[in-house]
């Protein structure tokens, strides 16, 4: 499963919100630094989806708060 996140690094908390069109905005409290905000950013989802860290890969946006995401949804 591909999802689209918008990331907003340095936040007061963490927080996840879905929006209308599939797509979430995550709240990060890691600054977007040396891949901090992206471990965050991974934590947060697998915990999210109930799978492991390792089920989850950012496709494209590394370095940017527009990430593509995909979810390895074991059946």
């Amino acid at each position: 499963m591909q999802k689209k996140v918008k990331v907003k690094p340095n936040s007061k908390q963490q927080k996840i919100l879905e929006q209308a069109d599939n797509s979430l905005i995550v709240y990060l409290k890691s600054p977007p630094v040396d891949g901090k905000a992206n471990e965050e950013l991974i934590e947060l989802l697998a915990e999210k989806f109930g799978v492991a860290k390792s089920d989850i890969t950012i496709k494209s946006g590394l370095s940017s708060r527009q990430k593509l995401i995909e979810i390895d949804m074991a059946i």
